[in-house]
Formats: C-alpha cells, sequence, structure tokens
C-alpha cells in the first residue's frame, strides 16, 4: 500500500539530486565537498571529545561567570543572570496573560538597578568596587546599561536630525556622522583615559561607568540612523491623519511616529544588540577584565599555557548561546508587535 508520508522525503530526494547530480561533473564535485565535509567534521569531533583538554574551562567557570568577585558573594551576580535567563524563559514561553504582558517591559527594564544594586552591595549587602566584577557579569552589566541609555538618546537624535530647525538638524547631523567616522576603539580609550582629565578635582568615574558612556555615545549614532530610516518609512498619510484627530506634534511623535518607527526598525536595532554585545571584548585591551579578558588572564596562568584552542572555542560558544538568545527574544517580539498590528 502506497505510503503518502514518503512523498516529501521524495520530493526532498529528487531536489537534492537535480541540484547536486545533474551531470557527472557535478556528482564529482558535490561527492568530493560532501567527503572534505564529512572528513572536517569527524576529525574536530574526535578532538573535541578525546584530545581537548577541557580542564582549562571546567576548573575555572566561577572566573569565567563572575571574574574577581568575592567567592563568598558570587551568589549575587548568580542571581541576577538567573533572573535574566528566567525572564527570558517568561518571554518566550510564559502564558499570554495580560498582566504579564503589561509588566513584561516593566521587568526587563527593573533588572538594570537590580543588577547594579547586587553587585555594587548596600542596604544590608557588603559593597563590592567595581574593579571585582569581570568576565560574563561584566559583559552581559555592559550590553544591557549601555542599550538602555543608548536608545532613548539615538530617538533623541533621530528626531532632531529630522527637525525644521536649521541650527538642531545640523548639530545631530555632525554628531552622528563624527560618531560613525571615528573607530569604536578610539572612543573607548577616549572614555577611559581623557574623561577623567575634563573632570573636576575630587569628581571620579569608576572604569565600569566610563566604558558604559562610551559605548552610549557610540552605538547611539547607529542607533539614530536605524530610528531614522524607521521614520522615513511612515507615509505622511499618517502624520495627517493623526493630525486631523486633533492630535499636536508631541503627541503625534509618541504616539504615531516613535512606535512605529521602532517597530520597522527593530532588526536593525537588534543588530546592534548583538554588535555591542560582542563589543565589549575590546575592553580587555583597556583593562577592564569581562569574559574576553578573563580567557587572557586564565592563558596568562603557567597551568594553562598553550591552550588557546579550547579556551578561545569555549569563548566562542558562550557568545553564540547569547547572541543568539537576544536574537530569539527580538524576532519573538517583532512577531508579537506584528500580531497586535493586525488585531489593531
Amino acid at each position: 500500500m502506497f505510503n503518502k508520508n514518503l512523498i516529501p522525503i521524495k520530493i526532498f530526494c529528487n531536489k537534492i539530486k537535480k541540484t547536486l547530480f545533474t551531470n557527472l561533473i557535478n556528482t564529482i564535485v558535490s561527492i568530493f565537498i560532501i567527503l572534505i565535509i564529512s572528513l572536517v567534521c569527524l576529525n574536530t569531533f574526535k578532538w573535541l571529545i578525546f584530545n581537548a583538554n577541557w580542564k582549562v574551562v571546567t576548573s575555572n567557570l566561577p572566573l569565567y561567570a563572575f571574574g574577581s568577585f568575592p567567592s563568598n558573594q558570587q551568589w549575587r551576580p548568580a542571581t541576577w543572570i538567573i533572573s535574566l535567563l528566567s525572564l527570558s524563559i517568561v518571554t518566550l514561553f510564559g502564558p499570554d496573560w495580560k498582566f504579564v504582558r503589561k509588566n513584561l517591559l516593566l521587568a526587563w527594564i527593573s533588572t538594570i538597578p537590580l543588577g547594579l544594586y547586587l553587585l555594587y552591595g548596600g542596604l544590608g549587602l557588603t559593597p563590592v568596587m567595581s574593579r571585582h566584577w569581570g568576565g560574563l557579569t561584566l559583559t552581559i552589566l555592559l550590553t544591557a546599561c549601555s542599550s538602555l541609555l543608548s536608545l532613548p538618546f539615538g530617538i533623541v537624535l533621530a528626531l532632531c536630525r529630522q527637525s525644521s530647525l536649521p541650527l538642531i538638524q545640523k548639530i545631530s547631523s555632525i554628531y552622528i556622522d563624527v560618531m560613525r567616522a571615528i573607530p569604536l576603539i578610539a572612543v573607548l580609550f577616549f572614555g577611559q583615559l581623557l574623561i577623567p582629565l575634563f573632570l573636576p578635582i575630587g569628581i571620579e568615574i569608576d572604569r565600569v561607568w566610563r566604558a558604559i558612556f562610551a559605548f552610549t555615545l557610540f552605538v547611539s549614532a547607529y542607533i539614530a540612523e536605524d530610528v531614522r530610516g524607521g521614520l522615513q518609512a511612515i507615509p505622511n498619510t499618517q502624520i495627517e491623519a493623526a493630525t486631523s484627530l486633533g492630535l499636536n506634534q508631541y503627541q503625534v511623535t509618541k504616539f504615531v511616529l516613535i512606535p512605529q518607527a521602532l517597530r520597522i526598525a527593530l532588526p536593525a536595532l537588534t543588530n546592534q544588540s548583538i554588535g555591542l554585545f560582542q563589543n565589549t571584548s575590546l575592553m580587555a585591551i583597556l583593562g577592564l577584565v569581562e569574559l574576553l579578558g578573563i580567557g587572557r588572564s586564565i592563558l596568562a596562568n603557567p597551568e594553562f599555557i598553550g591552550q588557546y584552542i579550547e579556551v578561545y572555542i569555549w569563548l566562542a560558544c558562550v557568545y553564540w548561546l547569547f547572541c543568539t538568545i537576544m536574537a530569539v527574544l527580538a524576532r519573538h517580539l517583532e512577531q508579537r508587535m506584528r500580531i497586535n498590528k493586525e488585531n489593531f
């Protein structure tokens, strides 16, 4: 008896046959490439399982996660990271209740003051200086704080660049163009080395906040261009309709322009967030021991000298995992916004 479930398999096999094995030359080339890929995958799998020495990773997991945070207080950054992962799970797979959807954004924003409280201490917790922060905790903190500050700053810059006032438009345009023309490492050097020179005597900003300030200045210029692209994609009929309903310029911007521009620019904003997470690795050059800096400090240990491949494969997997989580969350948000738009 003919099995209908085999039809998709046969269609797939026919497509492969037509694509890879149309003639003798294509067949030989396809078999050769498949053989090379198979050998590479087999040797890589063999090395990962039998030859690699993963002690450099397993014996330093707390260091990768928390840096030199005091060992008796490491439950604090661990609690913060677990809360972020739990909130990600709730966002993706949680119940679609009105209460949950209404307070989800507030919950995400509240994770940043929660993280700062747990890391800095005070109010019942032992204070910990920022020089003891490091590893994955510091990477996430730099990304979260910089993203939170650069988004509203970028929106303001985009609106200023669209302004009808020539002076405001010119100043914002110059700022955006200058920031996009300067390498990020130069901005980070400015934040770490030159900002203290411009501060009055007696006022000090620790290195973590200098890094956040530098990232914010840099990323906001790119966010401004992404948001400006979203603003330009909104048809003028939307503005005319809002004006005819009696909305003033502020209301049109708040309720019509910004929500639609952010929805249009969401894929580009996601790229900026992922790029920011990856670019925090540049802080290893400037002395902040974030995730990559921890890896370099471990490799300087005589016990683990020469185990570069294991360390960098592990770091690549960690970066891949968290960048994938960010991409999945953004895709989920994009789908929710599309559904809300269709329902509206």
